[in-house]
């Protein structure tokens, strides 16, 4: 599985290029190896060296660290979700237990930011669930409803409104939850990794060929060496199924991105000079749109089953079109063609829009499947992944296990010809949304 991500992220982009990459070219044994690099895989070293202060960790990625989907993602670190997946939060315990988590997720990510002075262009301002069409009005107050059960500050808000505090008329209807937090993505994974505990040895550009155990051991074979380890976490999120990690109950989407340059003072302007804000689509195929703290629009409109490890450039244009379009739509004062970059990321989902979380066998854990969720999410389940395979336990392992499980998934082809189909369904849904 050799994965190749464009180099077009703008989160990534923005920040200075790492100097120090080392790659695995030789034997190593260990008393613990972690496969992923973004989120989960950082907080599970940063954990377990605190835990195992004496034993060798190894921490290794097929691409560089934090550049996969913790780098690419829209920066969205959420309380609430309206659309997880493609099932709808029917039942209030269950949703309970999901924002239970988000909840842990936030106080998780604080903590780390604080203990280690992190800028990563933290703001408190809430989100936004927004539609063009008023008849989405029923799904907005059903949804209120829920939150109003379960205490979640928030407002309707209508067109007017929107208007005045996002910059364009697009939308006719939104709720704002005040709870949600933006940031910059790559500034926080990039935080993580340069505050890597000394007796976590970072491995980089290192594709994980085949593994397997052998008596107490796992052997892992890569490119140019042979990790031999005691433990194993698999902290891969989208490529998990690749692996062969609970490949009946995980499953990769690839999302494409695209953010514009910064806008000048006269196009800011000519916008209403909105404050940094964020918007999820009511509608599961509609875009998600931010307006950054710099004056920079990002819009991620598409989602596919495709080829995981890679989208081509010529594949990446085609995608980049629907987001010019869609920008084009909410602020059509603005310049045509005023998108900087483009890039793709994967996400891993599940049936009933669950997490993995647990031991799948002696010594081999997992975490993973985030479903959207993965900042806060994965550094939870990153950390409390690491205090599970150190045979300890914590309350926030309890409230994650609480958790409603992942449900088990139709086998190949029939998995991928239903979630194509429902991808287009939901697509043609929220053709207006895009």
């Amino acid at each position: 599985m050799q994965i190749i991500n464009d180099n077009g992220c703008s989160w990534i982009n923005d920040l200075n290029p790492r100097l120090s990459i080392n790659i695995l070219k030789k034997n190593e044994v260990c008393e613990w190896l972690i496969v992923g690099a973004g989120y989960t895989g950082l907080s599970a070293a940063r954990k377990l060296s605190q835990l195992n202060q004496d034993n060798k960790i190894i921490l290794v990625d097929a691409q560089l660290a934090g550049e996969g989907a913790s780098g690419r993602n829209s920066g969205y670190l959420v309380d609430t979700t309206l659309n997880d997946g493609f099932t709808s939060n029917k039942e209030l315990e269950n949703y309970k237990k999901k924002t239970t988590i988000y909840k842990l997720g936030i106080e998780t990510v604080k903590k780390f930011i604080k203990e280690y002075q992190v800028d990563c262009d933290w703001n408190e301002c809430g989100k936004y669930f927004a539609s063009s069409k008023i008849k989405d009005k029923k799904i907005l107050e059903n949804f209120s409803e829920t939150l109003s059960k379960l205490g979640f500050k928030h407002n309707l808000l209508f067109n007017n409104d929107l208007k005045k505090k996002l910059g364009t008329n697009f939308y006719n209807i939104a709720i704002h939850t005040k709870g949600g937090i933006l940031l910059h993505p790559g500034k926080l994974v990039r935080a993580m990794i340069d505050t890597l505990p000394e007796n976590v040895n970072l491995y980089e550009n290192s594709t994980l060929i085949d593994w397997k155990k052998n008596n107490s051991s796992i052997i892992c074979n890569f490119k140019n060496g042979i990790i031999k380890t005691k433990k194993i976490i698999f902290a891969t999120n989208g490529f998990l199924k690749s692996l062969g990690i609970k490949s009946q109950y995980n499953f990769p989407i690839t999302l494409t991105a695209s953010m514009s340059r910064k806008l000048s003072e006269k196009e800011f302007k000519s916008i209403g000079e909105p404050k940094e804000w964020g918007v999820l689509p009511v509608r599961p195929m509609g875009a998600t749109i931010r307006m950054t703290r710099d004056r920079r629009i990002l819009i991620r409109n598409t989602a596919e089953v495709y080829d995981p490890c890679k989208m081509s450039q010529t594949d990446l244009k085609k995608r980049s079109i629907l987001q010019k379009i869609g920008i084009n739509k909410r602020f059509p004062q603005l310049p045509k063609d005023i998108i900087q970059s483009s890039w793709s990321g994967i996400v891993s989902r599940s049936r009933n829009s669950s997490q993995i979380f647990e031991k799948i066998e002696e010594n081999i854990f997992v975490a993973g499947c985030y479903n959207g969720s993965g900042i806060g999410v994965g550094t939870l389940f990153g950390e409390q992944i690491a205090i599970k395979a150190s045979e300890e336990s914590s309350d926030e392992i309890k409230a994650i296990e609480a958790r409603n499980k992942p449900t088990k998934l139709p086998p190949d082809p029939l998995l991928s010809l239903g979630v194509k189909t429902r991808l287009i369904y939901e697509r043609i849904r929220a053709r207006s949304e895009v």
